[in-house]
Formats: C-alpha cells, sequence, structure tokens
C-alpha cells in the first residue's frame, strides 16, 4: 500500500446543511426559484459529479442556465464554508495525524475547485495531505480523476476511503481497493473492508497492508 485516498463529503466531513443554507441564499438573491433546498434532498445527490447534481437541483432549466446558477451557488458555498464550516467527523485529524507518519494522504472528490481547500484549512488539516484532485480540475468521472492523481503521484497500490454506492464503483473501475466509511452519507451494496468510525481506520489498514 503506497498511498491512502480520502473522500471529503460522509467521509472526512459532513457539510449538507450548510452548503443548503448557501445555495438557498444563492437561489433567492441570484434568480426566480424558490430556495427549497434541504437535507433531505442534498444528501441524494452529494457525491455525484458537479454536473449531475446541477441536473438533480435545476431539472427544469436549460443546460446553460443550470451551470450558471449552478457556478453561483459553488461560489456562494465556498465562501459561506469558510465561516460556517461543516461537521468533521470524530477522530479525523487525531488519526489523519497518525496516518501520515506511516503513508501519503490524499483527497480525490467530486467536487468544486476551492472547496477541498476550504475543507483542509477549516481543521488544519493541509500539513497531512499531499496531494488532491477534484471534479473542478479534471472535469471528468471519480475513476478517471482517481487515476490522474495516481499518475501525478506515481501511486501503484492505494487504497480510497468513501461512502456511497458512486465512490465503490469509481474504486472497481480505477482498480483500486474500497474502505467503505459506513457512518457517511451513503450506502453500498456488496461487502467491503468497513470502517464504522474514522478511528477504526488505523486497523483496518494493518490488516490490509
Amino acid at each position: 500500500m503506497d498511498g491512502i485516498i480520502f473522500d471529503v463529503d460522509g467521509t472526512l466531513w459532513d457539510s449538507v446543511e450548510v452548503v443548503a443554507e448557501s445555495w438557498n441564499l444563492a437561489i433567492k438573491e441570484n434568480s426566480d426559484l424558490e430556495p427549497n433546498l434541504n437535507r433531505e434532498i442534498l444528501q441524494e445527490l452529494f457525491g455525484k459529479t458537479m454536473d449531475e447534481i446541477a441536473a438533480g437541483v435545476f431539472p427544469d432549466l436549460d443546460p446553460d442556465s443550470r451551470r450558471k446558477l449552478m457556478d453561483i451557488c459553488f461560489d456562494y458555498e465556498n465562501r459561506y464554508l469558510e465561516t460556517h464550516p461543516g461537521v468533521y467527523y470524530e477522530g479525523v485529524m487525531d488519526t489523519l495525524k497518525e496516518l501520515a507518519l506511516e503513508y501519503p494522504l490524499f483527497i480525490v472528490s467530486n467536487c468544486q475547485c476551492g472547496y477541498i481547500e476550504v475543507m483542509m484549512k477549516g481543521a488544519g488539516m493541509e500539513p497531512y495531505i499531499k496531494d488532491f484532485l477534484c471534479f473542478g480540475q479534471t472535469q471528468t468521472s471519480k475513476d478517471q480523476t482517481i487515476l490522474k492523481l495516481m499518475e501525478k503521484n506515481n501511486l501503484t497500490s492505494p487504497v480510497y476511503v468513501g461512502d456511497t454506492q458512486g465512490d465503490a464503483d469509481s474504486c472497481k473501475k480505477a482498480g483500486v481497493p474500497f474502505i467503505f466509511a459506513e457512518y457517511g452519507l451513503g450506502d453500498v451494496k456488496e461487502d467491503y473492508p468497513t470502517i464504522h468510525s474514522f478511528s477504526e481506520l488505523k486497523n483496518i489498514l494493518r490488516e490490509l497492508d
């Protein structure tokens, strides 16, 4: 094992409530649509690509208008999160500090540019994460983003930690072992090595290494 790659939402933190607040504000101030997003709606969309999320949030808008309003939402979100951070899962920072002594740590997410940086800054995570890539940078599927990060950092046998079926499917396509964060936002159909809290990751990795 030459690296650990983490998902963000549902793995390192939960920002669903805060994102809903920021997007509702963006919608109210920049459109005639009703700002009615909530946790239930967004939780079903988190983990998808930015384009898929935009289609789910604004299904009645034409693609160009949809993308423009979604970009505004993402901008509001990044700025809002600087003063209203998401909730980091218990044990995240202590565990990352320990893991960074043994493995290079990375992040791959389907999010927009700026989101990972805000998330890391809020917890002082930057010194422990060697590199990251997101959909906003690559404009491609998560499996391809994983492969791009691997190529960039000369990784041959990393593992990926995530919380959704989409994460699991992406890992299968990329040929990367998947660890399921059961405490997160999603679920998976098959059996995978599973953690019920972030701090359990240390023991799972010892078993896999």
